[in-house]
């Protein structure tokens, strides 16, 4: 009897053409698609499961994706903070909600279209970077367990994103010409600060205010602390001899400071809410990145009551809170935790 794997079908190119690639290894494929929001168009996830002949299953996550992601992101954006919805949601959604609704239906295993490895390596399941380091997402990953591992499928760890093109226009899949989504799923026009007004109009961070410098001069005003993030410089609508950009974000008093830019380089940082997929002795030696982009960086990581304390090697530039730190050994993912 074939294993049976469910699909996490965005009905996008990624996760279309890994419910094909399973299909092909002999796998008993179903295809699960999530709602999150109102509105959603779920035709592209159907299309391709008809196209395939597999199964398609919809499960509505509207109520737990709005307390736990939506509600999350606006409530960070409010506290002065950079939120990251899709480590969340990858967490509390994606590989929560939906890997208990595909067990639920009777699968063995289940599998998402991140570029990212999954290794059986001395003894336990390991979390990997992609085989594409350019393209690789095993950084919004790192609330995985080793136990989810265990069961979790990633075909497209191996492939660069011109090899997945390449493979579902030969299989023919209607979406191989979609492009890829570059927005926030669940934000309108990805515009975050209408979205925020609109759950939280009356909230501190959305008053107005001043922008000042580190020695609290005021050089103009802003619309709303929520509205800027660590190390902006465009939009500030500042005069100033020299590039200024965002160094610190201040709700209670309403203020964006502002400065050069070698004063957002930081050595640095403590951070909570951490998770581990293999913990380290600490202290230890690790690599770490910042944000999703960030490049990777050594570091030393040591914990003191219940927070993460890293120190790196090289001064790191807009260092935000609300990112998530994630550390790395190697190609293997050991765990993160939140930028205080």
């Amino acid at each position: 009897m074939n294993k049976k794997v469910a699909v996490a079908m965005s009905g996008g190119v990624d996760s279309s053409l890994t419910a094909a690639l399973l299909l092909e290894r002999g796998f008993d494929v179903i295809g699960v698609t999530m709602i999150l929001f109102d509105g959603q168009d779920t035709s592209d996830a159907q299309n391709v499961c008809r196209h395939l002949g597999i199964s398609h299953h919809v499960a509505d996550f509207r109520k737990i994706f709005r307390a736990e992601v939506e509600n999350y992101f606006v409530a960070e954006y409010l506290r002065g903070r950079t939120p990251n919805p899709c480590v969340r949601c990858n967490r509390e959604i994606k590989f929560g909600a939906l890997f208990d609704f595909a067990t639920a239906i009777g699968a063995d295993f289940f599998a998402t279209g991140h570029y990212a490895r999954v290794a059986f390596e001395n003894g336990r399941f390991k979390l990997k970077k992609a085989a594409d380091i350019k393209k690789d997402q095993s950084y919004v990953l790192y609330n995985l367990t080793a136990e989810k591992l265990s069961r979790i499928v990633l075909p497209l760890g191996e492939l660069s994103k011109t090899d997945t093109r390449r493979l579902a226009a030969q299989m023919n899949l209607p979406v191989a010409e979609k492009p890829d989504s570059q927005e926030i799923c669940f934000v309108p026009d990805d515009d975050y600060k209408n979205f925020i007004a609109n759950r939280e109009p009356s909230a501190q961070a959305l008053q107005a205010g001043k922008i000042v410098d580190a020695c609290g001069n005021v050089l103009g005003n802003h619309g709303g602390v929520a509205n800027y993030t660590i190390g902006q410089r465009k939009g500030l609508g500042i005069a100033a001899p020299q590039p200024l950009y965002v160094t610190r974000l201040d709700v209670a008093n309403r203020l964006v400071v502002v400065d050069t830019g070698d004063k957002l380089f930081t050595a640095t940082l403590t951070a909570h809410d951490a998770h581990w997929i293999y913990k380290p002795t600490l202290p230890a030696p690790l690599q770490a990145k910042i944000r999703y982009g960030s490049r990777f960086a050594d570091c030393t990581v040591d914990e003191a009551e219940n927070f993460l304390h890293v120190t790196f090697n090289e001064p790191q530039r807009a260092i935000t809170p609300g990112q998530s730190i994630v550390f790395y050994v190697g190609d293997e993912v050991l765990g993160g935790a939140i930028i205080d």
